[in-house]
């Protein structure tokens, strides 16, 4: 299938707290692209951010959805966190099969600053937020599959937040 032009895939890799959703918008405003943020829609909609079967049905959902956007050409985000190398495959082999170029944008932290961030977040309160303590952000930190070296070659160079 032959791409459509301003058809991309920009994939947001990272843990809760690591500044994603800052990322995806300074990005979204400069492609321009749509933004696709289970968290935000899951707030939006009164489901609580730890509810894993909705979390998945809503991502599986935003997935067909940026499907019919990147078949349309717009320039897609997807801010799903990308914990597992197996989601970033899938999304990249899926992307591809449109005929899509895919970035994959990687954001890491150490523990203590993401631990006070999500603190401080969490003191502030806001739409969606939850309070996180240490031990569950230091047992998701072992979930997490940070891209290996090798990874990156097999997406394109981040430079779709660069046009803007």
């Amino acid at each position: 299938m032959a791409a459509r032009p301003g058809a991309a895939l920009i994939l947001l890799c990272g843990f809760s707290g690591w500044v994603k959703t800052a990322l995806a918008e300074r990005l979204a405003g400069g492609v321009p692209a749509v933004r696709l943020c289970p968290d935000a829609w899951m707030a939006a909609l009164g489901i609580g951010l730890f509810d894993e079967c909705m979390r998945g049905r809503l991502e599986g959902w935003l997935w067909e959805h940026a499907r019919e956007l990147l078949r349309l050409g717009r320039a897609v985000i997807l801010e799903f966190g990308f914990w597992a190398r197996s989601e970033r495959d899938e999304k990249r082999a899926g992307a591809r099969a449109l005929g899509v170029s895919v970035e994959l944008h990687c954001l890491a932290a150490p523990v203590d600053g993401l631990c006070r961030r999500l603190e401080a977040c969490s003191r502030e309160g806001g739409p969606g937020t939850v309070p996180v303590g240490r031990e569950l952000i230091e047992e998701y930190v072992k979930l997490f599959q940070a891209p290996g070296d090798d990874e990156p070659a097999l997406f394109g160079e981040p430079s779709l937040g660069r046009r803007g």
